[in-house]
């Protein structure tokens, strides 16, 4: 996942959780409780518009909460939001999510990275790379594969702001520049 700034206070809220999860052994699930509440909020306008709306009160709000999510997400993270609904702080729920992802994938030791092929690749070819990429980061590379018939052949990864050009495009250029070097004015 990208690195995007948050509050410090999503950031807080994020961190007190991840600890009470590892505590609780359930980081990587809360993790995939949060990424699930935050597309839905991301999809649907009207939950964005009903946590944030200064007309609906916050015991209120409390009790849709607890309706809409009590026994389908684990009793930490329906604790943290109705904290964060108590305290009035509902509006960093989305920016706590993307802090709690984040934080979760240092900890886990998870890198997203971006792939360029000139063609498709199949599964075992993709899973070559995955695994390539992993071992030379010391990390687990979740991969997303995309293709770029500009580059010819080999490919491009890209590691947050980070780019490896092993493309036959960039090889082919570097060897004309070291030739057009050697030439004599």
């Amino acid at each position: 996942m990208q690195s995007t700034h948050h509050t410090s206070t999503a950031s807080a809220y994020a961190r007190s959780l991840l600890e009470l999860a590892n505590e609780a052994q359930q980081a990587e699930q809360i993790g995939n409780e949060l990424a699930i509440i935050g597309q839905a909020l991301g999809s649907d306008g009207a939950s964005g518009a009903f946590l944030g709306s200064p007309s609906i009160k916050p015991s209120e709000r409390d009790s849709a909460l607890v309706r809409m999510l009590e026994g389908k997400v684990s009793g930490l993270t329906l604790n943290t939001i109705r904290l964060l609904n108590q305290r009035g702080r509902l509006n960093e729920l989305p920016g706590m999510i993307s802090a709690y992802a984040e934080m979760l994938d240092a900890q886990l030791g998870n890198v997203d990275v971006d792939v360029s092929v000139a063609q498709p690749l199949n599964p075992d070819q993709t899973e070559q790379v995955r695994q390539r990429v992993s071992s030379a980061l010391g990390k687990k590379a979740r991969i997303k594969v995309t293709v770029d018939e500009n580059i010819l052949g080999g490919l491009v990864v890209k590691i947050g702001d980070k780019l490896i050009d092993g493309s036959v495009k960039a090889q082919l250029e570097a060897m004309r520049s070291r030739l057009l070097e050697k030439m004599p004015a």
